[in-house]
């Protein structure tokens, strides 16, 4: 039974107006399906639930966006990344339309699309609570079994979707004016800032980067020896209470029994009631300005049931960041 929250934002206006950008895209990585998973979502029901059960307006063009028009006609590898100038214009352009919801004051949420596209999603935010709230800085809780902080240099498969942290947080920085040169400070977000929740599969130069500079990051280790509810009270502790809030989701956090449809399964992740904690508890900080939901793949996961349980949970953890509670 879904029931509207009466949390008051602390960074937005108001509480019911929602920008919507659904991106179709799945250019960071190299397994086709990805990009249908907004129009899942959206045949599923999920932007019904949010106006009719928990009452947003919703600010929606009613378009998947797949870009084609900025999709160049040759894009080779460059320092070891696979179509860098097709990922670079795509959320430059994506940036822009999330910085036109939150310039306005609304909570953003993005339906991906492969995580390369929380490039654009964040660092359109960003650059909107900087403005907003004078030059505030935006925390980002990245909820994934992969710590997605590689650089070009350090990936092992070239896949842009395993870098959008390294470039949000300037790790990974442009040499080249099409391939992420449009980032500028003011879209940038600060490692002391970033919180990951979900680890289980971390490349060997990941964990040094976690290390050297003492990331916040939450293993399923973690999850394990001290449950989610101190997990995330740690988490939440550690961004404070004067933060506005990102919270970017890969479905592939989910243990792949609950969500077999993505690209890049690894056994061993949450419950699904332990994602929705997850989104419950930034939900009641209220300060949530931004949402992102990756990784949805109907064309993967084996059968229907798969596909469709992948789809339910990705509209639960969405619903649950955005204020249904179970009472």
């Amino acid at each position: 039974m879904t029931s509207p929250s009466l949390m008051t934002p602390r960074f937005l206006p108001t509480a019911n107006d929602l920008g919507v950008v659904s991106v179709g895209f799945s250019g960071g990585q190299c397994k086709l399906g990805v990009d249908a998973a907004p129009s899942a979502l959206i045949e599923a029901g999920l932007l019904n639930q949010l106006s009719t059960d928990l009452g947003f307006t919703l600010h929606y063009d009613h378009t998947i966006h797949y870009y084609r028009d900025i999709l160049p006609t040759e894009d080779p590898d460059h320092r070891n990344m696979k179509r860098p100038i097709a990922v670079s214009a795509v959320t430059q352009r994506l940036s822009e339309q999330v910085y036109e919801h939150a310039s306005q004051g609304r909570c953003v949420l993005t339906l991906g699309g492969d995580h390369s596209v929380a490039i654009g999603s964040i660092a359109g935010v960003a650059r909107a609570v900087r403005e907003r709230h004078a030059g505030r800085e935006l925390a980002v809780i990245w909820v994934d079994a992969h710590a997605d902080i590689n650089t070009p240099e350090t990936s092992n498969s070239g896949n842009i979707h395993g870098m959008p942290v390294a470039f949000l947080t300037g790790l990974a920085r442009s040499d080249h004016p099409s391939i992420f040169g449009w980032l500028q400070p003011d879209q940038l977000i600060s490692l002391k800032k970033l919180v990951y929740i979900g680890l289980r599969d971390v490349d060997i130069g990941e964990k040094r980067t976690l290390r050297e500079h003492g990331v916040k990051a939450f293993s399923m280790h973690d999850i394990d020896k001290h449950g989610i509810g101190k997990v995330m009270e740690m988490a939440l502790g550690h961004i404070g209470a004067d933060t506005p809030i990102h919270l970017s989701f890969d479905v592939d956090a989910l243990d792949p029994l609950i969500a077999p449809s993505t690209g890049t399964p690894v056994r061993g992740g949450l419950t699904l009631r332990e994602g929705d904690y997850i989104c419950e508890s930034v939900h009641e900080t209220g300060s949530l300005v931004g949402l992102d939901l990756v990784e949805v793949n109907p064309s993967l996961g084996g059968d229907s049931v798969g596909v469709r349980e992948t789809v339910r949970a990705g509209c639960s953890l969405v619903r649950c960041a955005l204020g249904e509670s179970l009472l």
